[in-house]
């Protein structure tokens, strides 16, 4: 259900004749380049690359970088990397820079299945020589670290029927029942839960409390924990607002990081998502905002 799918008639050999014949010379044929890698998928692009190395000598990514600039050689960096690198890499990156790019941990940690999130935690260690909980704690803190741990520790279950009803009457008992916020309650059990039992939980929730567990998490917890306990309960939805508010102000590290991490994921879901949301098309919301011309050509 990606927008991007593995090229028919694939030939890496071929493949990487063009983009020495577009990177030789005077100036760099970009166009050739954006169309031919945004129409494979990332394992045959990592295959064009060993046979480009082959073939030339050279490494595709660094001659790429060479011949490219701006944000439309971070594009196309982004589309090379394989994709649990990406993301170890884009963790990396909001846990070391100044301050911590809390929107980074929240999109990743809460929207990876937990094979991902499992090999997202060993390609970290590989590549930067330390524990991802150990960084994440190190810049993060309270419930909201909490609920991160458990993210990158989880194996998120679907429990039996029985316990279906338990868990919305825990989190009911948890928010909206008690004066106060147990949010360890809510950690544990949205921090646990499938995204298919956490849509059976939510939609219980609802009847039993004639309220959109979405508007209790935001009744009864602020900040960080909010926008992360939010987008664990929402999932998807949560992708198309993070992607409209970007557009909005022109975010060009999130677009660029949705649009290339979900294009062999789920990219029609998200569209279609997007669409009963805003009542417009994604492709016509990126058309009409200020995102880049590269962008657009490459969603």
């Amino acid at each position: 259900i990606g927008s991007v799918r593995p090229y028919v008639n694939f030939n890496a050999k071929h493949d990487a004749e063009v983009l020495h014949r577009a990177m030789k010379g005077i100036g760099t044929d970009e166009d050739a380049v954006l169309m031919l890698l945004t129409a494979r998928s990332n394992d045959q692009r990592q295959q064009i690359k060993a046979a480009y190395k082959k073939a030339y000598g050279k490494d595709l990514v660094s001659a790429l970088k060479s011949e490219l600039g701006g944000l439309f050689e971070s594009l196309i960096v982004a589309l090379m990397t394989p994709p649990v690198l990406y993301d170890a890499s884009q963790l990396h990156k909001a846990l070391k820079g100044a301050g911590t790019d809390d929107d980074v941990l929240i999109e990743i940690l809460a929207s990876r299945s937990d094979q991902r999130i499992k090999e997202i935690v060993k390609v970290y260690k590989k590549e930067f020589g330390s524990k991802l909980e150990k960084d994440v704690c190190g810049d993060t803190s309270g419930h909201y670290q909490k609920l991160l741990v458990i993210l990158l520790q989880r194996s998120r279950t679907g429990p039996p029927s029985e316990a279906l009803r338990s868990a919305f009457q825990d989190l009911f008992a948890a928010g909206e029942a008690k004066l106060g916020t147990d949010e360890e309650k809510f950690i544990s059990i949205l921090g646990n839960r499938s995204a298919e039992h956490l849509r059976e939980v939510f939609d219980a929730y609802k009847k039993l409390s004639g309220s959109d567990m979405e508007d209790s998490i935001r009744g009864e917890t602020t900040g960080n924990l909010e926008d992360l306990l939010l987008a664990v309960g929402k999932t998807l939805s949560h992708i198309p607002e993070t992607l409209h508010s970007s557009g909005t102000g022109t975010d060009d590290d999130t677009l660029m990081r949705i649009m290339v991490s979900r294009s062999e994921e789920d990219m029609l879901d998200i569209r279609d998502a997007f669409k009963k949301k805003y009542g417009a098309s994604l492709s016509c919301a990126v058309a009409a905002s200020g995102w880049r011309a590269d962008h657009r050509r490459a969603r």
